[in-house]
């Protein structure tokens, strides 16, 4: 199956801004009802059977950010405007997404990046870019979908108030 990615909207039937009931009934939908996996928590994450990892992230009653863990087969893949973020090497991924975002390394990690504009965050526990054997630092573990602001400072979440208003 494939999931596409479309900030600041959402994946799927997962849409940033709806109520937590919503995104609980929507992260079920994408459950594999053939093949339950025992560590699926309801209103917290799902587990498909190619081991993609589908977590959702409520504040006050409202979704505010999607994970998605990199799945350990093929069946499902995670796009972003055609760049499968988990099957092609990080630095890959990275190029790709800045022929289409600005995209920059995150200043707190440096194996990670974040495409500010659009919101989507790419984490891998380390850099291992001419390590192809190396998969965890090769590619990318995990993408995250998240509102605008997800990631301002008080600051910066002032400012943005400031200029909205």
């Amino acid at each position: 199956m494939d999931f596409d990615l479309t900030p600041p909207i959402g994946v799927g039937p997962l849409q940033i801004g709806m109520s937590l009931q919503a995104a609980n009934t929507a992260l079920g939908s994408l459950r594999d009802l053939s093949a339950i996996s025992e560590s699926d928590r309801s209103g917290q994450h799902v587990f498909r059977p190619s081991g993609l990892m589908i977590s959702i992230h409520c504040v006050r009653d409202m979704l505010e950010a999607i994970e998605l863990g990199r799945p350990s087969s093929g069946t499902d893949r995670v796009l972003f405007q055609g760049v499968d973020v988990f099957a092609l090497p990080a630095r890959e991924v990275v190029r790709r997404v800045g022929e289409v975002t600005s995209i920059e390394e995150d200043p707190d990690d440096d194996a990670s990046f974040i495409a500010p504009d659009l919101l989507l965050g790419f984490w891998r526990p380390f850099a291992a870019d001419d390590e192809p054997d190396e998969e965890q630092g090769f590619f990318f573990s995990s993408v995250l979908l998240a509102r605008p602001g997800y990631y301002d400072t008080p600051a910066q979440a002032a400012e943005r108030l400031r200029q909205s208003s």
